[in-house]
């Protein structure tokens, strides 16, 4: 009896909670609940804060905003909220305190010279690249941007994306198709330049 309860109990601490799982365990007392929002932290907190970098493009805003989300993700589980796909609720918590830190703010995005790449290990004569199209995102429309960087740095697919902003799939196919357009026709002009350079 003593060796089933203990394998029962080594059993549920082996197991890996689905997201909806430990958005579940929010409502219970405060040591579960604590320990189901470090583990929703440990696996989005690099998605959401890469996406606030990019929406309000501030390294000190963006890791306020990330905090927030996941306060605000911690009271919604509290009231046991019903939810369907966690990782677009998500993102949808960590989108409206980006719009509304904008619209706050009543500015446009600052210049990125501080702009950390995700990668370190960047070949020095890939940078100059990196940061123009880093720069260049600043330069897109707000829906064009937002679709884009959900889909390329987040890994949103259409749908889910579609979810987050509450927009058609098409819609959404249509911005990321427009932004990358049009991102190319901003970097024509320094990719033909670097060619020359080359």
């Amino acid at each position: 009896m003593a060796a089933t309860t203990m394998h029962t109990v080594s059993q549920a601490h082996t197991d890996d909670p689905t997201d909806l799982e430990l958005f579940g365990r929010l409502s219970e007392d405060d040591a579960v609940a604590q320990a189901a929002l470090t583990v929703l932290y440990r696996r989005y907190s690099q998605r959401i804060y890469t996406y606030c970098r990019k929406i309000v493009g501030d390294n000190e805003a963006a890791e306020d905003l990330l905090q927030e989300t996941f306060v605000k993700l911690f009271d919604s589980g509290k009231q046991a909220r019903p939810v369907e796909n966690f990782p677009a609720y998500l993102m949808t918590i960590a989108r409206n305190l980006c719009f509304t830190h904008r619209a706050r703010s009543k500015r446009q995005f600052v210049p990125v010279e501080d702009f950390h790449l995700t990668s370190r290990d960047v070949p020095y004569e890939h940078k100059e690249l990196l940061q123009l199209i880093q720069t260049s995102l600043e330069l897109l429309p707000d829906d064009y941007r937002e679709a884009f960087v959900l889909r390329e740095y987040n890994g949103l697919s259409y749908a889910e994306i579609a979810e987050v902003i509450g927009q058609s799939v098409d819609l959404v196919k249509v911005r990321i198709f427009r932004a990358k357009k049009k991102l190319r026709e901003i970097l024509a002009p320094y990719l033909d330049d670097l060619k020359h350079k080359a």
